[in-house]
């Protein structure tokens, strides 16, 4: 199984959201249905970095790091 880490950005709020899935393009309409609290806030969720990982422990590390990074850190790893 692979595992994927996420960023998706949103316009309209000027955010990053990290997350972390077995299944990225399905997680994405979960936050576009407002299923989830944070990114029930608006619906232009874009999907703007993937990182794909062999072993679900080391996808969960990689959420973490992401977790704590700041904006400026954030747009120099999506480019």
């Amino acid at each position: 199984m692979k595992y994927y880490v996420y960023i998706l950005y949103s316009e309209s709020l000027d955010v990053y959201y990290k997350g972390f899935s077995t299944d990225v393009e399905k997680r994405l309409e979960y936050h576009l249905n407002s299923q989830h609290k944070f990114t029930s806030k608006t619906k232009d969720w874009v999907i703007v970095n993937v990182q794909e990982f062999e072993e679900k422990q080391e996808a969960l590390q990689e959420e973490n790091r992401l977790k704590k990074l700041n904006r400026k850190s954030i747009g120099k790893l999506i480019g």
